[in-house]
């Protein structure tokens, strides 16, 4: 090894360049949130060749004095802080002030720009001995940034580069990330001289979703629910997709904190833990959240690229977002998205498309009216045979019969069975068809999981306490949160420095795997703060438990006990999807049935 010495300039930005710049696409993102913290309103952003060969953003915000030209090519130079602060609450989306000297070092970089002088001026800088020319440019107000050769005198960089329609895709997903982020701004993308995205500012709810269509794809749209919750300065509010729009991969998941698009473990958990009583196993759920906390409660300065954040109040926000999307998913039933047979699915598209998804607003309104009718109240009991859904609906409830079509209940009335697995009703809009089993399956779920709260839980004293061994840091975790265990029905003690001791357990979780699921318990509240494991582990018995004491297929129901099925559909939790995350129900509309026999062509 040589001597000690101090790096040189260009060098120390090269080392800081591959921190963050990383490839087109990282340019492309650092720049653009510059333009957002100059207050721009407009942006636009031309590339050539995947943006190695050029990057190009222009923006219409406040612009940099002629004074400070040079110097905002220097290191370490912002006018975002200017204290310590200033930098525990940072409310801009750049603040570290090496963005423009990294990218310069490893590129050919031109700042042109105009803060309402007379004229703009250009800084140039070519990334060898990192010296800038100042020239005149005619410029409006606002500024403009070219990177060309981006990698040009770092080949070792550039090779790692993928291939143009790489670079490219990369490029078009941070735009719209930055879309999303912002949606009161106008973006403009051009690829190579060919226009590829023109979004224009969206500024009310219903041009908010046009923008979220044309990013998201408009099936998310007509597939998803809005939820917007506040709650002692913390807002979350956004669009989460209905478990029957679930992906195979995490493909369709944005969520932005103060504008910023991050990925944080203590909210992906959350997030999961509310899906996980409706998602099919091994899909993925897809959501556009915004998460509005104060600056001060968060740390942004965690990772150079800024793509990670650190909460002050990790668990608090765990539990707010877990909070409010499982209540939004508890409060979604079928009738929420039985839409008229007027509304065309391609509507989304057009200009004058009006929201057909759910809207979801906290505190939530008064108390749902429960179903005055249940399966099980007509299962041992025998009916006449009932030949049309009105005479159907007239032996259940005698004094209601509808006077008109608007009274007819959302899920319809029960029509016939079809091979013992599903119920075909009519309703306003066309033909629903209900998976039986599945359907019954999730309202005795519902049911059983609403009586275990309400007799509490049971504790049952082991005849031999099991002793666990744990980390001295495990152990110290499980003592200090011996209240939330007893909450749950364990009562745990601290035996040692790394020992712990299981005296009771839950009597429901007689014969399970305790020791592993303890665990795992301890390793969630180290990691997040909080745990579901022992939650989700009952539910699971009871969802195994609802499973067996449903009906079960190729059992004959009558048309009472079917209509009083699909009115206990209507009122019961989470009733669009089983145990298991499978749908309970489908809707045919009239259109889609004239389709299928060519009516009307």
């Amino acid at each position: 090894m040589s001597s000690i010495h101090i790096l040189s300039p260009q060098l120390a930005n090269q080392i800081a360049a591959g921190e963050v710049v990383e490839r087109p696409a990282s340019v492309l993102k650092e720049l653009v949130e510059n333009s957002l913290d100059a207050g721009a309103r407009r942006i636009e952003i031309e590339i050539e060749q995947g943006g190695t060969k050029l990057i190009k953003i222009r923006d219409d915000g406040q612009g940099i004095p002629q004074s400070e030209l040079a110097l905002a090519l220097s290191r370490h130079a912002t006018s975002k802080i200017d204290n310590l602060e200033d930098l525990e609450a940072v409310a801009t989306l750049g603040f570290r002030g090496e963005a423009l000297a990294s990218i310069a070092s490893v590129s050919r970089l031109s700042l042109t720009s105009n803060a309402g002088d007379s004229s703009g001026w250009k800084a140039v800088s070519e990334g060898r001995d990192m010296e800038v020319d100042l020239q005149p440019a005619a410029h409006p107000q606002g500024t403009s940034v070219e990177v060309r050769d981006l990698f040009f005198n770092t080949p070792a960089r550039r090779k790692f580069l993928r291939t143009e329609g790489t670079e490219y895709n990369r490029i078009d997903d941070s735009v719209k990330k930055l879309a999303l982020s912002r949606m009161d701004i106008a973006f403009s993308l051009r690829h190579n001289q060919r226009a590829q995205i023109n979004l224009r500012p969206a500024l009310s709810l219903l041009e908010q979703e046009k923008r979220v269509a044309d990013i998201c794809g408009p099936a998310f749209m007509q597939q998803a629910l809005y939820v917007d919750n506040d709650r002692s300065g913390i807002r979350l509010w956004g669009w989460m997709g209905l478990p029957t729009f679930s992906r195979s991969q995490a493909d369709l998941q944005h969520f932005f904190v103060n504008g910023r698009c991050i990925r944080d473990k203590v909210v992906s958990h959350a997030i999961r833990q509310a899906y996980q009583d409706v998602l099919y196993h091994g899909r993925h759920p897809a959501y556009v959240f915004f998460l509005e906390v104060e600056p001060a409660d968060v740390d942004v300065n965690v990772h150079p690229t800024k793509h990670e954040v650190r909460f002050r109040d990790s668990r608090s926000i765990h539990g707010f977002v877990y909070g409010t999307l499982n209540k939004a998913l508890a409060q979604d039933r079928p009738q929420d998205h039985l839409q008229s047979a007027e509304t065309a699915a391609g509507e989304i598209l057009q200009q004058d498309w009006q929201p057909n998804q759910s809207t979801i607003q906290f505190p939530a309104p008064g108390n749902q009216a429960q179903g005055s009718s249940s399966y099980t109240q007509f299962a041992s009991s025998s009916h006449g045979s009932v030949n049309t859904p009105m005479e159907a609906y007239q032996s259940l409830y005698a004094t209601q019969m509808p006077e008109e079509e608007g009274d007819i209940p959302p899920m319809g009335f029960a029509i016939a069975q079809l091979k013992g697995i599903y119920i075909l009703a009519e309703n306003a809009q066309g033909l629903i068809i209900v998976d039986m089993h599945a359907a019954h399956e999730r309202i005795t779920y519902e049911r059983m999981k609403t009586a275990f709260d309400s007799q509490g839980l049971v504790s049952q004293p082991l005849l031999v306490p099991e002793s666990l061994s744990v980390s001295e840091r495990e152990a110290e975790v499980a003592d200090k949160s011996s209240e939330i265990f007893a909450q749950l029905g364990f009562v745990v003690e601290r035996a040692g420095a790394e020992s712990i001791i299981v005296r009771e357990i839950p009597a429901i979780l007689r014969g399970s795997e305790v020791e592993g699921l303890l665990r795992d318990v301890i390793s969630d509240l180290l990691m997040h703060g909080t745990s579901e494991r022992i939650r989700q582990h009952i539910n699971e018995i009871l969802s195994t438990m609802a499973c067996h004491g449903s009906v079960r297929a190729n059992r004959k129901l009558t048309v009472p006990e079917m209509n009083a099925l699909l009115r206990d559909m209507e009122a019961t939790e989470r009733s669009g999807q089983c145990n298991h995350g499978r749908p309970t129900w489908s809707q045919l509309n009239l259109d889609e049935l004239d389709k299928l026999f060519l009516r009307g062509r």
